[in-house]
């Protein structure tokens, strides 16, 4: 199975970089959230169109080295390879791009212009740095990209409209070129079938004269009741898949808000789970100490535990070690276990001050991935996230508190390797738990 590069990439585009960013552009969280759903896939569809492109090449080689993913906001505003790849990649047609993505998020066009660069900035460093781990070449990177050709088509988010843009050929389908209706292309082909006029086929006769073939003579009586049957069997069709697509829509859509989680783990990196960019942190009382968090997110959940005096009275770590309470905006930086993203610390130093505010609670640390890429080294970086963590806490002053940390790998994952990305992020978290 072809690596999905969107898993790499979302790493670098979590909470952190969305909160960050809004902040910076004067949007909402969920506009910028939108817009780097829809500019994603379309980015890296542009890029895997010119997969053989010399400039695109050039950029991802060139880039390797220059640290472009450690401030993203920062490296990739006004960059003059950025502007020269975009141009390469897109060329005409990246205003309408950017004007797109502007309303279907509801953001300005110079925010959305600003999101372009940053989505190309983390994609094509994502790519460097996989291809520098990976030891490949020009021509490795090259058979990179053009795997993506396969994959990135239909991520789309749902409702996007791009409507005349054309990124190549992949892109036929899903809206890219005038929105057209499956249904009525279909039944326009038919049509056009059945108005081109067949050749006459004519016999000789003894006489020298000729007559009609006798099999295309009745054809039209034939298409009088074939024509309607056709094109109803073409309308079903189409109203059939839309109403697929909309319940598998609905499905992620609830699942998402039940999981309740963000940023998380896979083999390679952070990725975010885009259905909590809508949450807002909000003040959660720690015995008269505000933090901030999501209401019934980590910090509440666990508070609200401590307080009921649950811990207090659980006789044993069996009780306790099947409750996880899963960070919300602890990311580490893609490929990384020991360097976390911007903004990631305020809820370790929650953690720290819930831990102080209830010095007898013990707690464990978590890490687990989803069952996309190699087993072995989901464990490893499960488990060197799990012990940073711990690591952290314990220069933070809770060390004695921290019993332990572990990597669970995919061991607990639920859904399918061959799922969406959407459906698989449920099984990727960083968590926390209390223990005896």
């Amino acid at each position: 199975m072809s690596l999905n590069l969107i898993d790499l990439i979302k790493g670098q585009l979590g909470p952190a970089l969305t909160q960050q960013t809004a902040q910076k552009l004067g949007e909402s969280e969920s506009g910028i959230s939108k817009a780097i759903n829809g500019l994603l896939p379309a980015v890296l569809g542009g890029l895997a169109n010119n997969s053989d492109n010399p400039a695109v090449l050039d950029a991802v080689t060139r880039v390797g080295s220059s640290g472009v993913l450690s401030n993203l906001n920062e490296n990739t505003q006004g960059s003059t390879w950025i502007t020269t790849l975009l141009q390469s990649t897109f060329g005409s047609q990246l205003p309408t791009l950017i004007n797109s993505i502007a309303t279907y998020a509801g953001i300005s066009s110079n925010s959305a212009e600003s999101l372009v660069n940053t989505v190309t900035g983390a994609t094509v460093g994502s790519v460097a740095k996989y291809a520098e781990d990976q030891n490949l070449d020009r021509a490795g990177i090259s058979s990179l990209l053009n795997d993506q050709k396969g994959l990135v088509s239909g991520l789309l988010p749902a409702g996007l409209s791009l409507a005349s843009l054309n990124l190549g050929n992949w892109a036929k389908g899903y809206g890219f070129e005038g929105n057209e209706n499956p249904a009525t292309k279909a039944a326009e082909e038919i049509k056009t079938s059945i108005d081109e006029p067949s050749p006459q086929v004519t016999r000789s006769v003894a006489d020298g004269g000729t007559f009609p073939d006798r099999n295309n003579s009745d054809g039209g009586s034939i298409w009088k009741w074939l024509l309607p049957l056709l094109l109803l069997l073409a309308a079903g069709y189409f109203v059939w898949k839309q109403c697929e697509k909309k319940e598998t829509t609905s499905t992620l859509t609830a699942d998402s808000t039940v999981v309740n989680r963000e940023d998380t783990i896979s083999a390679y990196g952070m990725n975010s789970d885009s259905s909590t960019s809508d949450k807002v942190d909000e003040s959660i009382d720690l015995n008269g100490t505000s933090l901030m968090g999501y209401k019934g997110g980590m910090e509440d959940r666990m508070i609200a535990f401590l307080k009921s005096e649950g811990y207090k009275n659980a006789p044993d770590d069996n009780v306790l070690k099947t409750t996880w309470y899963d960070f919300d905006h602890v990311n580490f930086k893609m490929g990384s276990s020991t360097e976390l993203e911007a903004g990631s610390e305020g809820q370790l130093q929650n953690l720290v001050a819930i831990l102080k505010a209830y010095p007898d609670a013990k707690i464990k640390i978590g890490g687990y991935t989803d069952k996309t890429g190699n087993e072995a080294t989901n464990v490893k970086i499960s488990t060197a996230r799990a012990n940073f963590i711990k690591d952290w806490l314990a220069k933070n002053g809770v060390g004695a508190q921290v019993l332990g940390a572990e990597g669970y790998g995919s061991e607990f994952a639920k859904v399918d390797a061959s799922a969406s990305d959407a459906e698989r992020a449920s099984d990727r978290k960083m968590s926390v738990r209390f223990a005896k």
